[in-house]
């Protein structure tokens, strides 16, 4: 036994004080340590991705991010002890007059990630199988688990045909290291001003745009699209002034909202699921939002035809379903 875990497995539940989580099943403590505090995680083998975490953070202090050090692992007990990073994530402090200043500062982790040498960091491919798995679970979760909405054999052929065209076009970006849930809740603003990165163990190689719209187009707030729109072009000129391959204006912005659509499309079906089997209802409130963002996109390219018939079922089979929530009509 290591002597970080005979530590934190001899204090009282008095010394351990709960720090907020996420939605995996680590559970995180701030402890007293050598006159300061660590932060030690609670993270079940089974189920969690520990030997990437620990990989993946000295890989992204390589490429110039901010992350936790990693001051212990025992990987065969689910244990790793962190440098504490304070509790300031970055969602409480933007709004309209902050917003420009931080997002500067978080798009410019993200040029830092796309110039990174991919060879560096052990990541497995963001192919088609996984893009399409994720977006599986809308059907499942979102439409059929909490909706009641079953999709009859038209409607299964219509989602598989948005669903290859958004792997198509995720596919064909220039590949780069994906942190994967770059937002707002996984920022935080330290002590010197600058901004570090959390949860990061699910990164992969995949699409250029797959952060910055996570970021842009945060599920837990939103901005008005114009505003978006600027910000990606802005990331855009600043990757491309840096070297990465990237394409013209109007087809970054497309593969930019297809990119969101993707994304969204899965977190619907997560949300859903975060709350339907593992008892966490607080996305709930969340969901409006993300399908406002799905509905935006849908409505920009009303002549792409996998998008229009998608938008059809969603108006005529799903929506009705969704005005009959209760957490619709809460969030609003």
């Amino acid at each position: 036994m290591s002597r970080w875990y005979a530590s934190w497995s001899s204090l009282t539940p008095q010394e351990l004080l709960p720090v907020a989580g996420d939605a995996s099943f680590r559970r995180y403590f701030r402890v007293p340590h050598a006159g300061a505090s660590v932060i030690l995680c609670d993270a079940p083998p089974e189920t969690e991705k520990n030997a990437e975490f620990v990989a993946l953070a000295e890989g992204l202090a390589t490429a110039g991010l901010r992350v936790p050090t990693v001051l212990h692992a025992d990987l065969e007990q689910g244990f790793l002890a962190l440098e504490d990073l304070g509790d300031q994530t970055l969602l409480p402090l933007l709004n309209a007059q902050t917003v420009d200043e931080y997002y500067a500062g978080a798009l410019g982790m993200l040029q830092d990630l796309a110039t990174a040498e991919a060879a560096d960091f052990s990541v497995l491919p963001y192919d088609r199988a996984h893009l399409a798995r994720e977006m599986a679970l809308f059907p499942e979760w979102f439409c059929q688990g909490l909706l009641g909405v079953d999709a009859h054999t038209d409607t299964a052929d219509s989602f598989a045909a948005l669903a290859n065209l958004l792997c198509d076009r995720a596919l064909a970006q220039t590949q780069v290291v994906v942190h994967r849930d770059f937002h707002a809740r996984n920022l935080m603003l330290l002590a010197d001003g600058s901004l570090a990165t959390i949860d990061f163990q699910d990164a992969v190689l995949g699409p250029l745009t797959y952060d910055p719209v996570s970021l842009l187009k945060d599920c837990y707030l939103r901005w008005p699209n114009a505003r978006v729109r600027d910000w990606a072009l802005m990331h855009r000129e600043r990757l491309a002034a840096r070297g990465v391959a990237v394409p013209e204006a109007a087809d970054f912005l497309m593969d930019f909202d297809f990119m969101g659509l993707q994304r969204h499309i899965k977190v619907l079906g997560i949300f859903a699921r975060l709350y339907l089997r593992d008892s966490k209802p607080g996305y709930l409130q969340d969901l409006p939002r993300v399908m406002g963002y799905v509905q935006s996109t849908l409505e920009r390219y009303p002549n792409v035809p996998a998008l229009a018939s998608f938008a059809a079922w969603l108006d005529q089979d799903v929506m009705p379903a969704v005005y009959q929530q209760a957490w619709f009509h809460a969030s609003r």
